[in-house]
């Protein structure tokens, strides 16, 4: 019988290894799956390649990540925000390597993992320090730089519902880089809200299928009061 439900986000991120590349969904503060990045945390692998829309939010969630010293180097699009000063004072001083990619580029190389794709052309980047090195090309007129996918040993995603079979649904802006990051990944770890009986999701809504998801945790879902507190909800 196939059951991928883990008992708790310890079980689920077993076996975690040292310099893995990591993928964490996320757009800002969107989809983060706080709750499995604080289990990597206590869970131990070190020297890790993350990839990320962001390079983390204040001290919580991928910021503590950083700051406990686990990461070697980061992929994202947008590692500078108004409270990423943990990744700041990591880069400033050396202690983190940085590959930037353009968000839409970001996007689609992470697809083409999943897809199978050996590589592809873009014009985004073209012309710019971010193209230093890579192969260009021009295609109808048009010049284009020449991108890789980008695979990942385990990714970690934040889904609203799912079933024993790790079908997954999300909620509205949540879901946001969860389903490629899932197909791109030799495993997935989705945390999600709701555990469901199978049959209860219509195959119609199910975003990500359970072949792309090796594990589902379920955890609370977490309320910001006024003032900025936090409870169970």
């Amino acid at each position: 019988m196939i059951d991928k439900i883990a008992a708790s986000v310890s079980e689920a991120l077993q076996g975690v290894a040292d310099g893995a590349t990591v993928m964490i969904g996320g757009f800002g503060t969107a989809g983060i799956p706080n709750e499995l990045v604080d289990g990597l945390i206590e869970q131990g692998a070190r020297d890790l390649t993350i990839v990320n829309n962001n390079a983390g939010n204040a001290e919580q969630g991928l910021a503590a990540l950083l700051k406990a010293g686990r990461v070697r180097k980061i992929i994202c699009s947008f590692p500078r925000q108004a409270d990423s000063h943990v990744f700041d004072a990591l880069y400033r001083s050396g202690k983190i390597e940085l590959e930037l990619v353009p968000q839409g580029n970001l996007s689609e190389r992470i697809r083409a993992a999943g897809a199978g794709i050996g590589a592809f052309f873009t014009p985004t980047g073209y012309g710019t320090e971010l193209a230093k090195g890579k192969e260009t090309r021009e295609i109808g007129g048009r010049p284009y730089v020449l991108e890789y996918p980008i695979h990942a040993d385990l990714a970690l995603i934040k889904a609203e519902r799912g079933d024993r079979w790790g079908n997954l649904t999300y909620r509205k802006a949540a879901r946001n880089f969860g389903p490629v990051m899932a197909m791109a990944a030799k495993r997935t770890i989705a945390s999600v809200h709701e555990i469901v009986p199978l049959g209860a999701l219509d195959p119609e809504n199910v975003v990500t299928p359970g072949i792309f998801v090796s594990k589902i945790v379920k955890v609370e879902r977490i309320a910001t009061l006024a003032g900025g507190f936090k409870q169970a909800a």
